[in-house]
């Protein structure tokens, strides 16, 4: 159960449910509530991907910076069993997104969102066009969804996915930054604290 729970940690579990939530949300608007469940449950699967992804390649820097709410540095977790994870759920991330109601055409517009999220945790995050990868891979969200019922769709929806992304890409940035300054206040704490007590 801890692993589990760790492993959920590691996805960050909020706003991978998030993500979720509108594509069930836009899905059930195109479909009924069968295929909606089944194309919510494939981006599920995705944006585990693209969490755990990004908590595996931060863990040296979460570690450095003692970021103990992460479960990777807190032990709740090993990267053997995230890595492992990721190489399972790879495999049920393509066939359910490229063989389930999105289709083809949907299903490979999402994995581009996933690679795009992927991409994002390994290259694009210390550049200055990381908000890039968020734009497209919400734009490349609710396009599949629309996509995968033969219709176009409408540039405001493109627009919309697009901007929702970029927001989602600077909270999550704050919230990075948050716990790199708590960290560092940590570090400065026990550094100082021999000096005072020299006193």
């Amino acid at each position: 159960m801890k692993v589990i729970f760790g492993l959920l940690k590691a996805s960050h579990f909020g706003p991978t449910m998030a993500v979720t939530v509108i594509s069930l949300l836009l899905a059930t608007n195109l479909w009924w509530e069968g295929p909606a469940i089944v194309i919510a449950f494939g981006v599920f699967l995705g944006q585990l991907l693209v969490g755990w992804s990004n908590d595996l390649n931060d863990y040296p820097d979460d570690l450095k910076h003692n970021r103990t709410s992460k479960p990777l540095v807190s032990g709740e977790i090993t990267e053997r069993k995230l890595l492992t994870s990721i190489k399972v759920i790879t495999p049920l991330a393509v066939v359910f997104n490229l063989f389930g109601p999105l289709g083809i055409k949907g299903g490979l517009l999402y994995l581009f969102g996933v690679g795009m999220g992927v991409a994002y945790n390994f290259y694009f995050k210390s550049t200055l066009l990381s908000p890039l990868p968020y734009a497209l891979a919400f734009a490349a969200l609710v396009s599949s969804i629309v996509v995968a019922t033969n219709r176009t769709p409408p540039l405001w929806l493109i627009a919309s996915g697009s901007l929702l992304g970029v927001a989602a890409h600077f909270a999550n940035v704050l919230k990075d930054l948050k716990i790199t300054l708590s960290g560092a206040t940590l570090v400065i704490k026990a550094a100082i604290r021999p000096m005072i007590s020299n006193r």
